[in-house]
């Protein structure tokens, strides 16, 4: 192993070491300056590697700093590539060094532990205790945990007490039987009414199912099954079979691959600039009985052979697979001793690869997901800030509510109301307004009425009021909206602007001043798209009220069609036009003869 070099110029001091590095199989580490770990690697040939890392240009800007911060070199000779392989994934999960790939894991994954005891206990954890116990995971999900603990309950109960139960204690009569062997969830071992024996063999069949390896439990219960109806016990020839069946149920739910495909590790990988995925499964038996995947972070650039070998070899040491084979998504050198790797072409097995590359893809696009959430609430909340500063707000309109008043040619008079929620539309809290107490076209006065009738009902209901209300118009529509603000005692308390169409004026209450936002700005952006849809969803709600009219006024000159069958008849066919085409009999069915004839004639 290299040591720590005197000091001398970097250059000089890195050909040194250069030049005293074995050609072997092995390890190395590069640290800077303040010997701080910076990378790790493998290589077959540690001088060749090493070498290459500073007689050649190198393309990725990131590789060229590493190489700049470089200082001293630290080699470890193993005995063959796999030893290298395994120590450097040693050595990156104790370090973790800066230049390295990152294995994410953003949480502790639960376990099923068949505790190390004298009549073990068989429980979930997240914690891996060196104490002799086997553990079986890790599982992704805590329900599917849950799930099987409770499905092996029912084949096998099992005490659930934190007794000692050594044969001493159990002589000496220590121990009581509990509310568990009553309902029938354990069978007392601590008071000898269960034997070790026994218990053992329902422990020895839960680790084969947590294996994968059902159909070996169901043989031995089949033959007991047989035994015991020999011996004319039809009734515990009866629980056995319940067993067999609960097992037959559970294998029939297990993803099946192929019954021919056994003990076979799956590998398969997703990779953008920044991050690779990798998903592993674990067949036994025809079935997935363990799916796992991994988030890397890269550093280097690193390519998806290396980054597939490292996930690889990472993988199949946590949930310690000694399967022989593999399948891959992509062709990579095999490594690791007496481990057969194959990128399946056809079949069932290139079906389970095209699966797990699914799943790999599944955990990418979440990421990508939650990523871009992040960026929007980060936008959103800088928008927030930035309306507040340019509208000189006392508070973020995290809450804005446009209005904008619709009539063509004085018919029809409606208004709309559009929330916006972060610089979001909102739209399941639009609203629109059919004009009561307005004759004529007085933009106005239905402002005035509209505003009056959208926030004493808000008042009233106790509900939330808007940080900023907009209303599309200039200094009068602002002023009879304001007028019914100060009616309700809400002025000062929420902020409210108005917008002009033609040069996109800002106007305040009581300020004959104009605001002139730059046309590029954000917050005059989220205004004007308030204002558009406000406009959008008035002209939409305009438009179906004048048809609706246009409709009822067709149908109310006919004499004996009364207000009840006119709303049947619209509802039914929607216009005019289809209710005069309709069939006879459909008409008869929906408004009897006689309105028929009424609308024929």
């Amino acid at each position: 192993m290299r040591t720590w070099g005197s000091s001398m110029t970097p250059s000089n001091h890195i050909q040194e070491q250069l030049q005293n590095i074995p050609q072997n199989a092995g390890v190395y580490q590069y640290f800077d300056k303040n010997r701080k770990l910076l990378y790790v690697g493998k290589a077959k040939n540690l001088r060749k590697r090493i070498s290459s890392y500073f007689n050649k240009k190198h393309e990725y800007g990131k590789t060229r700093v590493l190489v700049r911060k470089i200082y001293n070199i630290q080699t470890i000779v193993v005995a063959s590539e796999i030893d290298a392989l395994l120590l450097e994934n040693s050595l990156i999960k104790k370090h973790q060094p800066q230049y390295n790939v990152l294995l994410k894991d953003d949480k502790t994954y639960p376990w099923i532990c068949i505790k190390n005891e004298a009549f073990p206990r068989v429980f979930s954890t997240r914690k891996l205790l060196k104490d002799g116990s086997d553990y079986f995971g890790p599982y992704t999900s805590m329900r599917l945990v849950k799930t099987l603990l409770e499905f092996t309950k029912q084949l096998y109960p099992l005490r659930t007490c934190n007794y000692v139960l050594s044969q001493e204690n159990i002589q000496k009569e220590k121990f009581k039987v509990c509310l568990e062997y009553h309902i029938g969830n354990c069978k007392a071992p601590c008071v000898n009414l269960q034997n070790e024996e026994d218990y053992q063999t329902g422990i020895q069949h839960i680790k084969k199912i947590l294996n994968g390896d059902i159909r070996s439990v169901i043989k031995h219960l089949q033959k007991l099954m047989q035994n015991f109806s020999r011996n004319m016990a039809f009734e515990q020839a009866q629980m056995v079979k319940e067993k067999i069946a609960l097992l037959e149920n559970y294998q029939a739910k297990s993803t099946i691959v192929n019954p021919k495909i056994n003990d076979v590790d799956v590998f398969s990988i997703v990779s953008d600039e920044q991050y690779a995925y990798v998903n592993f499964f674990k067949v036994a038996s025809g079935a997935i009985i363990q799916s796992y995947t991994l988030e890397m972070k890269k550093k280097l650039a690193e390519n998806d052979e290396e980054l597939l070998t490292i996930a690889m070899t990472e993988l199949r040491q946590r949930f310690k697979s000694t399967s022989k084979e593999c399948y891959t998504s992509i062709p990579i050198s095999s490594v690791l001793e007496n481990l057969k790797i194959s990128v399946p072409k056809i079949g069932d097995k290139r079906k389970l690869v095209e699966l797990s590359y699914r799943n790999a893809k599944h955990l990418q696009m979440e990421r990508l997901r939650k990523t871009e959430n992040i960026k929007n609430r980060e936008h959103n909340k800088r928008l927030m800030e930035q309306m507040q500063s340019d509208l000189y707000l006392k508070a973020k309109p995290l809450h804005i509510e446009c209005f904008d008043n619709s009539n063509i040619q004085g018919s029809n008079p409606v208004a709309a109301c559009v929330v916006f929620k972060n610089g979001k539309p909102s739209k399941k809290e639009y609203r629109h307004f059919n004009i009561k107490t307005v004759s004529g076209p007085d933009d106005f006065a239905s402002m005035e009425e509209v505003v009056y009738r959208r926030y004493s009902r808000l008042v009233q209901e106790g509900k939330g009021l808007p940080q900023l209300i907009i209303i599309d118009g200039g200094k009068g529509q602002l002023s009879s909206a304001v007028k019914s603000l100060e009616r309700l005692g809400l002025m000062g308390k929420v902020a409210i602007i108005g917008i002009a169409k033609k040069l996109e004026e800002i106007f305040f209450p009581n300020d004959s001043v104009p605001l002139y936002l730059d046309k590029r700005s954000e917050t005059l952006k989220v205004i004007q798209q308030a204002r558009n849809e406000a406009h959008r969803f008035g002209i939409n709600h305009h438009r179906n009220q004048r048809s609706k009219n246009a409709l009822h006024t067709s149908l109310d000159k006919i004499p004996g069609i009364g207000p009840k069958t006119i709303k049947k008849l619209i509802s039914h066919f929607g216009s005019v036009k289809r209710i005069m085409e309709a069939d006879e009999k459909e008409l008869i069915n929906l408004v009897g003869v006689e309105k028929t004839k009424l609308l024929r004639n």
